[in-house]
């Protein structure tokens, strides 16, 4: 059985509503003329009665002996005026004229009494002609005493004539009602048509069940916004992505919420974007928009659509990957550097000097146990430890000279709590920036006090413009000139890195004046009982800057 579409139903609806409407209207017409043929009849029917009443010859002729004489009278108006009938009675209803000669001396059929009184009045009766509209209008003499009346009337048969001579008027413009009314509702139903693709209500309802399963079930978030930059849809996994209320389907426009610049700036300009990063408090997002745009050669623009991926795992094991790689390499450096040391006692030892071998082996270990006590004295996280081991094997083949400081007030720096990895991320990206800008030397320093756990790198390099300060940390930037032809895949990442790992520990960051550049690293600890406001520098940072 062929499904008539939403359009087509509401065409058949709207056509069978106009024709209801129409046929009312008809019959309304119909009636109104009706009665206005009656009214109109019974106006005219007055006059005519009026003025026989007023007339000298009949006042004369009803007060005589003999009113015979009417009778000729009442046939020429009653052949002039065109009426059926224009009957003169005595106040007895004696008739002294009548269309039916037969007729005369009988009494007059009808009402008289308001005539009678005085008064002229109109009325429709079935006298000897038939049903007829009549006036009857008293004859008064010259005292103003009631002598005689008059009626005059027409037949009911007519006063149809009359009437139906209008019906072809009011059908016309009945028909011209209906018309407007059928093209009307065939150009909304053609509008109809195109905007529901000709689909039914139960494709409808079984489309908008679909879609909107599916838009709630998506595990990524979806967000469409109209052309003035307002959601106009959302599903709940970009609810949760962006800290937006539960969606309502009532409220068919909603403002965007404070979001980071950059992703706010990116949902207002509708323009494409295909696998941006963007951060979100402490979530990584990957952002795609497009255009929402209708089907046709002259598609009109609605809007975009945007997917928001939650990147956040991702690239938390990225950091992972490049703390861990970071770790590597200066175990590695520290390997390497140990084996050249082997290597040079094994030469010794092998061209008999003995005793030149063992004064560079204790020379070594001293210089090995010294570093050991030094970084061990003030570093109590293994992980950490290694790292600043393997990071001061790095600056001694870079002739760079790295000085590692503890705070009075931390004693020995344990971390209290916070993730070695990323900590490791944290001080590994930032020495290894210092490193490659560095000309002498490199300062590390770690402290705590009032809740916050203080990290600063400066280096003594030529610092960092302001005019690239907001920029330093967005991933994939970098100051590092590559030689022509050469391609680093880990270019930019290692501050975008940093930024993320104090992020998530709910720290702050911030780049310091001083010679060279510092970086300053704020983390609250979590055995704190206070909550620090991550924007407040410690009294470290307060000094260096």
């Amino acid at each position: 059985m062929h499904r008539r579409s939403l359009a087509g139903r509401l065409f058949l609806a709207q056509l069978a509503f106009i024709l209801c409407v129409s046929g009312g209207i008809a019959w309304g017409l119909y009636q109104q003329a009706e009665e206005n043929t009656y009214e109109e009849t019974g106006s005219r029917m007055l006059a005519v009665a009026g003025t026989v009443a007023a007339a000298d010859t009949v006042r004369t002729a009803v007060d005589s002996p003999d009113p015979a004489g009417l009778q000729d009278y009442a046939r020429e108006v009653m052949d002039n005026v065109g009426v059926d009938f224009l009957t003169i009675m005595d106040t007895d209803r004696t008739r002294f004229t009548h269309r039916n000669a037969e007729q005369i001396g009988r009494p007059y059929i009808g009402s008289i009494d308001p005539a009678l009184a005085g008064e002229s009045f109109t009325e429709t009766y079935t006298g000897t002609l038939g049903p007829s509209v009549r006036a009857v209008t008293p004859v008064y003499d010259d005292a103003g005493n009631v002598t005689a009346l008059v009626a005059a009337g027409i037949t009911v048969d007519r006063v149809a004539i009359a009437r139906d001579a209008r019906l072809p008027e009011l059908f016309a413009i009945d028909a011209a009602a209906l018309a407007a009314g059928a093209v009307g509702s065939y150009l909304l139903s053609r509008y109809l048509r195109r905007a529901t693709h000709g689909l039914g209500p139960a494709e409808l309802t079984h489309m908008y069940a679909f879609y909107d399963s599916a838009l709630h079930s998506v595990r990524e978030g979806l967000l469409l916004l109209n052309d003035q930059g307002q959601l106009v849809l959302y599903n709940d996994e970009a609810a949760v992505l962006l800290g937006l209320p539960p969606a309502d389907p009532a409220v068919r426009c909603r403002e965007l919420p404070d979001l980071p610049g950059p992703l706010a700036s990116l949902l207002r300009s509708g323009r494409d974007a295909r696998e941006e990063i963007h951060l979100t408090g402490e979530r990584i997002l990957v952002v795609n928009q497009s255009a929402a745009v209708s089907a046709g050669p002259h598609g009109r623009r609605f809007g975009t659509v945007t997917t928001l991926r939650d990147h956040t795992d991702v690239e938390s094991l990225t950091g992972e990957l490049a703390s861990m790689r970071t770790l590597a390499d200066a175990l590695s450096a520290q390997a390497h550097e140990h084996a050249n040391r082997v290597h040079t006692l094994a030469s010794l030892i092998e061209l008999g000097r003995s005793d030149e071998a063992l004064r560079f082996a204790t020379a070594d270990l001293e210089q090995s146990q010294q570093l050991n006590d030094e970084v061990l004295a003030v570093v109590e996280e293994p992980a950490v430890t290694a790292l600043l081991m393997g990071k001061a094997a790095q600056a001694r083949e870079r002739g760079i000279e790295l000085d590692i400081e503890v705070g009075p007030e931390t004693g020995r720096f344990s971390g209290a709590g916070l993730e070695p990895v990323e900590l490791v991320t944290i001080i590994g990206n930032l020495l290894d920036n210092a490193f490659d800008a560095a000309e002498d030397s490199v300062r590390l320093y770690l402290g705590s006090g009032d809740g916050q756990l203080l990290i600063e790198v400066q280096d003594d390099g030529a610092g960092v413009d302001p005019e690239i300060i907001e920029h330093i940390f967005e991933q994939g930037f970098s100051t590092k000139a590559l030689p022509q032809g050469r391609v680093l895949s880990g270019r930019g990442i290692g501050l975008a890195l940093v930024r993320q790992a104090v992020t998530r520990l709910g720290g702050s960051i911030q780049v310091l004046g001083g010679p060279g550049a510092c970086f300053s690293v704020e983390l609250p600890l979590p055995d704190s009982a206070s909550t620090p406001d991550p924007q407040t520098p410690g009294p470290r940072a307060e000094a260096a800057s």
